[in-house]
């Protein structure tokens, strides 16, 4: 299969339009050497064949199928190789890209677990909004360790599993979650028997996730803050990483020292997801370099993985 990162950023890209970090600063006057980065997405297809799944649909999709040929494939009057939509969970920066894919003409086919639903239905409206327009064809998925497919998708199979993390802001049990508020997606490639493990929200490493990583052959995980303290440091925000559902990338019990527990056959362990305040977006600072010594890819936009 084919994994082609659409959007590598957090919420509000990178730089973010009213930031002015040591990073957005930089990256805007050529002071830090970094890439810009659109909302985290990734479209995921089969060696052979031009259709796929868009892993959610941020605010930025526009201009990422705009900068991706390969999601416009030109075959008819209107096209789109976007199979079908998988939502990882319901915020914003996952979501709200679902109203710009209307003009469909059909219903457009989505999958998400029944809490993301009732968010997307109740809190922030989405799916009640797009009935007027295309219409969603909305398929659950369940936390029981059975996979599904996609049709239009050949030889791809999803299993998913409940993740530690956060419910959107404006969902009923933002604080407390229940499971399917996020997800993390194994998707398996039938025909090679290889496998990617997906989740850019990822508040807490237990037993079942660290088995899922292992088992996977590459691994594209929670990369948004390098430090707990990061966003309360720099004054702009009162609240922790693992406050908010994200396991920061140093420290004790952080994400490097996870990924540094994965066996030899995990042949590539990837971030996406990465805030504009992670300091792993400058190309020169010594946290980036930590990051290669450890065998350890920050997700750019446009990269593309063949498994």
């Amino acid at each position: 299969m084919r994994i082609t990162v659409l959007g590598s950023a957090a919420g509000g890209g990178f730089p973010q339009w009213n930031c002015n970090c040591p990073n957005c600063a930089g990256v805007r006057n050529g002071t830090v050497r970094a890439k810009p980065r659109t909302q985290s997405s990734i479209f995921v297809r089969p060696d052979e064949g031009e259709d796929g799944v868009l892993f959610n649909a941020s605010p930025d999709i526009l201009e990422q199928i705009r900068s991706s040929p390969i999601l416009q494939p030109a075959r008819a009057m209107r096209d789109t190789a976007i199979a079908g939509v998988v939502l990882i969970d319901g915020q914003v920066d996952h979501a709200t890209g679902l109203f710009m894919l209307r003009e469909r003409g059909t219903p457009l086919p989505l999958w998400c677990t029944d809490p993301v639903a009732e968010d997307l239905s109740e809190g922030n409206p989405v799916l009640r909004v797009l009935s007027h327009y295309c219409g969603v064809a909305r398929h659950a998925i369940t936390l029981d360790g059975n996979s599904f497919e996609v049709p239009g998708v050949p030889g791809l199979v999803f299993r998913a599993m409940a993740l530690t993390g956060k419910a959107a802001p404006y969902s009923p049990h933002r604080e407390q979650q229940v499971p399917g508020d996020n997800i993390g997606v194994t998707i398996l490639d039938r025909r090679s028997g290889k496998s990617l493990f997906y989740a850019p929200g990822l508040g807490a490493i237990t037993p079942p996730v660290f088995d899922a990583m292992a088992s996977a052959d590459a691994v594209m995980v929670d990369g948004t803050f390098w430090t707990d303290d990061e966003m309360v440091r720099l004054g702009v925000s009162s609240k922790r990483a693992r406050e908010i559902g994200h396991l920061p990338q140093s420290g004790e019990g952080g994400m490097i020292e996870w990924l540094s527990k994965l066996p030899a056959t995990t042949a590539r362990r990837m971030l996406i997801h990465i805030n504009n305040t992670n300091p792993i977006l400058d190309e020169d600072s010594d946290e980036h370099a930590a990051l290669r010594r450890a065998g350890i890819e920050p997700c750019e936009d446009g990269m593309t993985i063949q498994l």
